[in-house]
């Protein structure tokens, strides 16, 4: 006979309304930790995926995601013909809001261009359609924009035709990406109003067409470099950075700026709002221990006045423990795979976090059984009659 069980069973109301307040506070941190881990997959999206081994930036910069950056559009040329660089791509994003196809409403993506036919992005994992194959107009939009196969977007002064759809490529704000050519997006960069034209040709009928050149134009945020497994990644980088007016920056150079420079906010928030809940979880466990013991000290000392042992009392408080942690952690667990996929922001939830979690809660329930034990062991035989 299981003491634990058959207490469990004379209050069930309380126990079930326990097991899942503890359960939502479990999902609220499994929440905490996956929306961080999403926020960093999502970051990390395009230096990983991109896959290049060199990020030659603006000078004195260590952009383009830490922060803005602007090179002249033909350095690729310059970086190719450096030895050991096998390939050389130009890279440039925008955010950029847009109407909808329907004309109802706005929508918002990152506009990134692939540099065509250099990059055609059959690194994009597609899940309808095809990458691009044409030099202009044509788009690759994540799923979340909203947009479908076939939708025609006007961007700047365009229209775009939406040629593939893919799946969870979005920038480190949560916004869907939409894959153009270099060239289209360098063009989508620089939007002028209607308004800055006709002052722009004012400009340059009094000065000249230099005098009217925007800041953007013929500009790229980086140029992407693939190095040759063979030669010195090193001597490469170095034999760039000589330039003087280039900043040449590795992947886990990138890696570090969005970790530990970028993030490095949200990440010491995320944990400290991750240990509040653990703390509430802990003292909402033993408070519910602390208070179903006082209620049984009557009991627990009829008990020991008909000789238990303190391991059968022991035992009964530590199983309740165990029963609401754990039972908790399993209503937890499902609560997250219910709710979190609706959520707007990607939330992964990581075996490893996962794994880390059930030993904090194995902790937790572990702490709160000792409170409770405690109190009963100072329970005298004696106070049966009182």
């Amino acid at each position: 006979m299981s003491l634990a069980l058959k207490d469990i069973a004379f209050s069930p109301t309380r126990f079930i309304l326990t097991v899942l307040g503890v359960g939502f506070l479990i999902t609220a941190s499994i929440g905490m930790v996956g929306i961080y881990r999403g926020i960093v997959d999502d970051a990390m999206l395009l230096v990983e995926k991109v896959g290049a081994d060199l990020w030659i930036v603006q000078g004195g910069r260590q952009g383009p995601f830490s922060e803005g950056s602007s090179v002249r559009a033909d350095l690729d040329q310059r970086v190719a013909g450096v030895a050991g660089v096998t390939s050389a791509r130009r890279f440039l994003q925008v955010s950029q809001q847009f109407d909808a196809p329907d004309g109802v409403g706005q929508m918002r993506a990152a506009i990134v261009g692939l540099d065509y036919p250099k990059d055609e992005g059959n690194w994009i994992d597609l899940v309808a359609g095809r990458s691009i194959a044409t030099g202009h107009f044509e788009a690759i939009a994540d799923e979340t924009i909203g947009l479908a196969l076939g939708d025609v977007v006007r961007l700047n002064h365009d229209d775009y035709t939406i040629v593939g759809i893919t799946r969870q490529m979005v920038d480190l704000s949560g916004d869907g990406i939409l894959f153009v050519t270099i060239n289209d997006a360098m063009e989508i960069a620089q939007r002028r109003s209607s308004e800055e034209v006709l002052l722009t040709r004012a400009v340059m009928d009094d000065a000249g067409p230099e005098a009217a050149l925007s800041p953007a134009a013929n500009k790229v945020a980086a140029v992407l470099a693939t190095v040759d497994p063979a030669a010195d990644i090193a001597a490469v980088r170095a034999s760039i950075a000589a330039w003087g007016d280039v900043n040449v920056m590795s992947r886990a150079d990138q890696r570090d700026l969005l970790l530990n420079q970028r993030l490095w906010r949200l990440r010491v928030q995320i944990l400290a709002f991750t240990g509040v809940l653990l703390i509430v979880m802990t003292i909402v466990i033993s408070l519910i221990i602390y208070m179903m013991t006082l209620e049984k000290l009557h009991q627990i000392a009829m008990l020991k006045l008909m000789g238990a042992r303190n391991s059968l009392i022991t035992g009964m408080i530590a199983q309740q423990s165990a029963a609401i942690s754990f039972l908790a952690f399993g209503v937890g667990i499902g609560l997250a795979k219910l709710i979190f996929p609706l959520f707007p922001r990607r939330v992964v939830m990581a075996p490893d976090d996962i794994t880390y979690l059930f030993i904090a809660v194995a902790v937790i329930a572990a702490c709160a059984s000792l409170i409770g034990i405690s109190r009963a062991m100072r329970v005298r035989a004696q106070e049966v009659l009182a």
